[in-house]
């Protein structure tokens, strides 16, 4: 959780630093004008709008085409001097000559109103212009140019305005001044703004251009005001979206005109101090991550939900209040902060499930090798005999294309194979000799008893050990048993666990017989295959059976192997017995096969082969080493 938090704030902090996406952070301020609303027209500032009721045919309109002759706006500025306007913003540029008589008619307006501040885009580098022939023209004139350019941001979206271009102050700043309400350089951090927008387009009042030269305006509508006159009419193209446009544009002369009321206030929008971003910053990446410290997901899900509600209605109720929090940047950071505490406390939840499924899981083998063991120990032979058949059938059943998940449950489950002679008594499974027929009969049954011991279990473990207990002495060609089970119809596990276990058993010293030399199991198993065992299982067993043994001894020569051996029998405990002596003369004797199945119980022959293993201790693997090195 302490990683997910951290990555949220320095995610969201580089971000921050480096305005990552500025258009975003820009949209959430358009969000928090439409919320505000549009408010009362400003009372200080009015648009004479150059609109298309101004070009409409005389007595409506002017009826001339634009540009309209320069007399028409002396006419406009001396009916405006005269209804008492403050200041006269003429938002159209003068830079050219025209008519001698339109000019002079136009530069003496100018000069008697001597309130007017004149737009223009054009300054040289070293903030001069050419308005009204220049700036000794100007001053004459008692006029002030000032820079219109309005900058757009990314998307086209005029949101602020600046406060001086080369060295020329923009057109909100000269008329604020005009009016008497100066404002200083340092309420522009970066040198722009933020325009307070009242509203959208006709929130400003406006009238017609052509109704203020035909005198049918009020003087009471400009007394005291400042008046922005200025082209309205869609026709001029001077239309431009804003922060509170949404269907459509709103006129320069507007825009210009809220600026002004923008710059008359003092610039009410300031931006938040970084501070102050990067303390909500901090908090919206860590809330989730910390609070699912305590509690659960969906609580702090619930929470860091409440906590970014709660700071949206703060940033809301902070804009209205004139100061303009970062809310993409900490958003960013909250979402970052939400998305680690998920994927963390999913990736604990998992960890944890996964440690309990491995420790369910080695519980459940160590059940199952504790009860094979407990088989073992009644058995003439030790744990180490169950632990070589699952590291057999692990083997085997990696030859032949199983996955190695599907190769260790069948390694784990075929230590159980004969987990069913705990229901066999001690007087036939601890029988030295032959087994008589209706002790065969009894010794059978340790098949069906496995399963039944094992059934019922939903655990893929047990259900694989419950098959391989059931069908681990079907034959190929059909007279195996319990069932008779033949080719195919014999479970493929209990087929591999088959021949593991008679392959074991005929390494292994029995009481019956001596352990047979690797040639003569190998040999053995390959004679089966087609009545005894699977044919194709047969030829991929001989294929790995001589490394096979090599990897078992070695393995258990250091005591790994896959399995872990459980613990002998203790001292005191049953006793393998040794096996018989070897007749007299050296030992190419056999023992006779009797007319019944081999009364091992394993499908074992009794038989001796040719040349008998020396005798020995039963430990397991070192006695069988040199058989094995003899083979390679």
């Amino acid at each position: 959780m302490a990683a997910a938090g951290a990555i949220a704030v320095a995610g969201g902090t580089v971000a921050y630093a480096v305005n990552a996406w500025p258009r975003l952070e820009n949209d959430t301020l358009d969000v928090r004008f439409a919320v505000r609303g549009p408010a009362a027209s400003p009372p200080g500032v009015v648009v004479v709008g150059i609109d298309d009721r101004t070009f409409d045919p005389a007595p409506t309109g002017l009826g001339r085409p634009w540009p309209l002759p320069r007399r028409y706006d002396a006419a406009v500025i001396r009916r405006l001097r005269a209804d008492g306007a403050k200041v006269i913003a003429f938002d159209v540029q003068f830079t050219e000559p025209t008519d001698p008589t339109d000019d002079n008619a136009l530069y003496a307006a100018i000069r008697r109103a001597g309130n007017v501040v004149l737009a223009t885009t054009e300054v040289s580098a070293s903030g001069q212009t050419n308005v009204l022939g220049g700036e000794a023209s100007l001053r004459s004139a008692h006029a002030v140019a000032a820079a219109a350019n309005m900058p757009a941001n990314a998307g086209g979206v005029i949101r602020s305005y600046p406060y001086r271009i080369i060295g020329l102050k923009s057109f909100a700043v000269a008329t604020a001044q005009a009016a008497g309400r100066p404002i200083a350089p340092d309420r522009f951090p970066a040198g722009h703004a933020l325009i307070d927008f009242p509203g959208g387009p006709g929130t400003v009042r406006t009238v017609s251009f052509g109704d203020v030269y035909r005198g049918r305006v009020d003087p009471r509508v400009f007394a005291g005001k400042v008046v922005v006159v200025g082209a309205s009419a869609p026709t001029l193209q001077d239309l431009h979206w804003t922060s509170t446009t949404s269907t459509r544009p709103m006129s320069g002369p507007e825009i210009q005109a809220d600026a002004i009321w923008t710059a008359l206030r003092g610039n009410p929008l300031r931006p938040a101090p970084a501070w102050l971003g990067l303390l909500a910053l901090v908090i919206a990446g860590l809330v989730a991550p910390l609070v699912a410290l305590r509690w659960r997901v969906l609580f702090a899900l619930l929470a860091s939900v409440l906590v970014a509600a709660l700071y949206l209605v703060a940033a809301q109720f902070a804009f209205q209040s004139g100061l303009v929090l970062s809310v993409s940047y900490p958003a960013a950071a909250w979402t970052l902060g939400l998305a680690g505490m998920v994927v963390a406390s999913y990736t604990a939840a998992f960890s944890e499930r996964n440690a309990f499924s491995r420790r369910l899981r080695e519980s459940q083998v160590e059940l199952v090798q504790r009860l094979a063991h407990a088989v073992e120990s009644r058995d003439v032979e030790t744990g180490e005999h169950t632990h070589r058949i699952g590291l057999l059938c692990r083997r085997l059943a990696l030859e032949i294309g199983w996955s190695e998940a599907e190769a260790e449950t069948l390694m784990y489950a075929s230590v159980a194979h004969d987990i069913g002679k705990i229901g066999i008594p001690d007087r036939i499974l601890l029988k030295p000799g032959p087994l008589e027929p209706e002790e065969w009969e009894t010794m059978k049954t340790h098949t069906t008893i496995g399963g039944q011991l094992l059934t019922g279990s939903p655990n893929p473990l047990l259900q694989m050990a419950e098959t391989i207990a059931l069908s681990h002495h079907e034959r190929w060609d059909g007279t195996g048993y319990p069932a008779g089970l033949a080719g195919d119809e014999i479970p493929l596990p209990g087929r591999i666990c088959a021949i593991a276990d008679v392959y074991d058993a005929l390494l292994s010293n029995r009481p019956y017989k001596r352990a047979w030399q690797l040639d003569d199991v190998l040999a053995e198993i390959e004679r089966s295959g087609g009545t005894q065992f699977d044919p194709a299982l047969v030829a991929a067993f001989l294929r790995i059976a001589p490394r096979t043994e090599q990897e078992l001894a070695s393995a258990f020569t250091a005591g790994a192997g896959g399995l872990t051996p459980l613990p002998a029998a203790p001292a005191g405990g049953v006793r393998m017995p040794e096996p018989a002596e070897p007749p007299p003369g050296g030992g190419s004797a056999r023992m006779p096969e009797p007319a019944e199945p081999p009364p091992d119980g394993d499908g074992v022959p009794i038989r001796e082969p040719a040349e008998p293993a020396p005798a020995g201790a039963s430990g397991r693997p070192s006695d069988r080493v040199p058989a094995v090195t003899a083979v390679e």
